[in-house]
This record gives C-alpha cells, sequence and structure tokens, in this order.
C-alpha cells in the first residue's frame, strides 16, 4: 500500500488557497479504493468542503449507474445492428469496443478471426446496450421485445418506417422486427392510457380497434374512444 506522504505527490495545491486541491482521475480511482488514504489527505491539505463535494459526486455517480444492461446475441452482425439502431434514434451514441482475442477465437463456432469485433457497447434514448457477434446459436423472437414510447402520429409514423426498413417485418398491434430479428413495439402513450380507462366500455372498443391494426393509428383509436 502506498503511504499517504507519497500519494500526495499526485496532488497539486494552490497555495494561494489551501482549500483548492485538484486531482487526476488516476489519482481519484486509486484513492477511491484507498479511501482511508483519501480522507487522510484531503485532511492535511486543510479542504474538508472539497472532500464532501467529492463523495457526494462519487455517491450520485453509483446512483446513476445503470444496473441491468439489455446483451443483445447476433451471429456476425453486431457492427450493422449498432450503426443502424443509432442512426435511427438521435439520442444515440456508440462506446467501447471489444475485440476477439487469440482465446476467444479458439472456441468461436464461426471461427471469427482475431482482432474481429467481439462486443459494441451502444446507448440510445438514456438506455446502454452490448451487442455481441457471438455466432448462429441462438436467434432472436417475439417473447422479448423493445418498446418505443411516442408522444404523437409522427413519432410512431417515423420509428415505424425507420425500424422496418430493409427487410423488417411488419405484424399486429404496433409490433415489428427489424432486419435483424429484434422485436419491436411503437406504442403512442396515448394507447396506454386509453386501454387503462375507467370506462371499461370505452378501453374495450380502444383494444377492439387496436387489435385491426398494423402500425397504430392515433386518431382512429381516439374516433374508437369517442363512440357509443
Amino acid at each position: 500500500m502506498r503511504h499517504p506522504q507519497l500519494l500526495r505527490n499526485y496532488f497539486r495545491a494552490d497555495q494561494a488557497d489551501q482549500s483548492r486541491v485538484e486531482v487526476d482521475e488516476f489519482t481519484l480511482c486509486r484513492c477511491t479504493i484507498q479511501s482511508d488514504w483519501l480522507i487522510c489527505l484531503f485532511v492535511e491539505n486543510f479542504c474538508p468542503d472539497r472532500f464532501d463535494l467529492f463523495v457526494a459526486d462519487m455517491n450520485k455517480t453509483r446512483k446513476n449507474m445503470q444496473k441491468i444492461t439489455s446483451f443483445l446475441w447476433f451471429d456476425d452482425q453486431a457492427e450493422d445492428a449498432v450503426k443502424f439502431y443509432t442512426s435511427i434514434f438521435k439520442d444515440s451514441k456508440t462506446g467501447r469496443i471489444l475485440r476477439y482475442g487469440e482465446e476467444a477465437a479458439k472456441v468461436s463456432a464461426t471461427g471469427r478471426p482475431v482482432g474481429s469485433v467481439l462486443t459494441i457497447e451502444f446507448e440510445i434514448e438514456g438506455q446502454k446496450f452490448v451487442a455481441l457477434n457471438g455466432g448462429p446459436q441462438f436467434q432472436f423472437n417475439e417473447s422479448v421485445s423493445f418498446v418505443v414510447n411516442c408522444e404523437t402520429q409522427k413519432e410512431v409514423d417515423y420509428y415505424w418506417e425507420k425500424l422496418s426498413a430493409g427487410g423488417g417485418q411488419e405484424s399486429a398491434c404496433g409490433w415489428l422486427k427489424d432486419k435483424f430479428g429484434v422485436s419491436w413495439q411503437v406504442t403512442p402513450a396515448v394507447l396506454i392510457d386509453m386501454l387503462h380507462d375507467k370506462d371499461a366500455a370505452k378501453a374495450e372498443r380502444v383494444m377492439h380497434a387496436m387489435l385491426q391494426m398494423q402500425k397504430i393509428d392515433i386518431e382512429k383509436l381516439k374516433q374508437a374512444a369517442k363512440e357509443k
């Protein structure tokens, strides 16, 4: 374990203001592991306020961490799938890429070469995903789907067209499969509200109307709700 006096070398204190201390990311990582040393360093540098802020920020980061991440197994189309999804959803980004090493390549069912993509992390609308090139053993099916909540018919039309493009399959009640076999529900929020209406007869009329649809038509749902 590194002595606090040595760790202090990673800190740069402003001599004019002993309450300010700048810490590089490497030091924060080391000190997070040895938190007792972090306390000692901040006490020695006369900056307890700075320490409190750091701890609060660290706790906030932990609370905001996504606990469950969707992990999508593709044959060998992970890269294409990530490009496809991040091109559709405006609030999206691609993250870290893990490549096949010699050990992973040895057990690859499809003989993936060393250096090819194993997994890609990506994010759409604040949700984290991982796409895997794992081989043909497993395929997607409708038992798992992702719901796209929409506020307007324009949004419904946009996601329905984009997600079903290039060989996707339109299904019923707002469901579709994209060209990679992943199932989506393009769902206007108003539909869920109407299905939960306290007026049971109204909710039944909306259900009946929805069951006749492929892509959801909000106006037709509203008309069904108004009927007597």
